[in-house]
């Protein structure tokens, strides 16, 4: 049975990610936050004698958000160009899990074909001495795991 380290958990810090753009690699330096997750779809099934409501997978959705710090054109740029040309721009974003204190190793995540759901197109705050932050909603359509944690003794 595997045993947990305390030097085994992932730290959050630790790790790098891109948004492949129109064939150029942007790194989200400026990124805080990066959370993606699938929810599945399911259909009820109800039968006769039986009192619990059963559950098939009919489906799965992507979606995630990104708080950022608010410094860069990138994404109102993109959402620009959609308001003057109808044209939506789609990216895939690589996300890296890397903490080498870890004996985990490291996980890298392709999110395919990302589309903005929101994006923050201006901002003040003068009641803050904190950065200014933006989060991005986005969804996706697909994913691989390129590389996975290897597996903890």
């Amino acid at each position: 049975m595997a045993k947990l380290k305390s030097f085994d958990p992932i730290s959050g810090k630790e790790g790098v990610a891109y948004a492949k753009i129109n064939g150029n690699n942007e790194e989200l330096f400026f990124a805080k936050t990066i959370e993606a997750s699938v929810e599945k779809a399911k259909s009820e099934i109800k039968a006769i004698g039986r009192r619990m409501t059963g559950h098939k997978t009919t489906g799965m959705s992507g979606s995630g958000k990104m708080t950022l710090y608010y410094l860069t054109p990138l994404f109102r740029q993109m959402l620009k160009q959609y308001k003057d040309t109808g044209v939506d721009i789609y990216f895939d974003l690589v996300v890296e899990n890397n903490d080498p204190s870890s004996s985990a190793g490291k996980q890298t995540t392709l999110l395919m074909d990302c589309n903005l759901d929101s994006v923050v197109l201006t901002k003040l705050d003068g009641d803050s001495d904190d950065p200014l932050e933006e989060d991005a909603d986005f969804t996706f359509e697909d994913y691989d795991i390129l590389q996975e944690f290897t597996k903890i003794q």
